[in-house]
């Protein structure tokens, strides 16, 4: 049984996090309770423009224009999410958290988009089961840090890593430096 949802919070892979889907990721947390988690990687940008392949939404998306990906589950699909400022519920939008939903990229972006502050449009999504996130948090392989609002739509993705980790308190911000091949040390 999940004794605190995670929801809104972000995962940030620590150093000995060995899978290579998920190498210094920053994974934003859209739906954590009994059935599972799952979320969108917020530092993979793909060299796609977001105009190659959902040409309507190219106009509304965050800087980089890029598809980002979200994760290794159903690359082969696409998810939004955007911010709404002002704590509207436009249509074509369902509240996750805060500020922050998902978008229904099936709903005409020319109706909808100008209702958004921030968007960003990821080919698949992060995805465990029941206990499985629970089990990777107890092995240590994630840290759990709050979100801040602008971590889902950073316009330096690459850099996202070390700058979430920057920011805490204590010992976990030293883990921003450390080497991305600790060999080379």
């Amino acid at each position: 049984m999940t004794e605190v949802s995670l929801t809104g919070r972000l995962l940030v892979a620590t150093p000995a996090l060995t899978d290579p889907n998920f190498d210094r990721c920053v994974v934003l947390v859209l739906d954590h309770d009994d059935e599972g988690a799952h979320g969108v990687v917020l530092n993979r940008p793909t060299p796609v423009d977001v105009h190659d392949v959902l040409t309507g939404w190219s106009k509304a998306v965050t800087e980089p224009s890029v598809v980002f990906q979200g994760g290794p589950v159903a690359m082969d699909s696409a998810l939004a999410i955007a911010s709404v400022p002002g704590g509207g519920e436009p249509v074509g939008w369902r509240r996750v958290f805060g500020g922050l939903g998902l978008v229904d990229l099936d709903a005409p972006p020319e109706l909808v988009a100008a209702e958004f502050g921030s968007m960003r449009i990821f080919a698949g999504y992060s995805g465990w089961g029941p206990g499985q996130l629970e089990a990777e948090l107890h092995d240590g392989a994630w840290y759990v840090v709050e979100s801040e609002p602008g971590d889902a739509f950073s316009p330096d993705p690459e850099r996202l890593w070390r700058a979430v980790l920057r920011r805490q308190r204590g010992e976990l911000a030293m883990v921003a430096t450390y080497p991305e091949d600790p060999s080379f040390n």
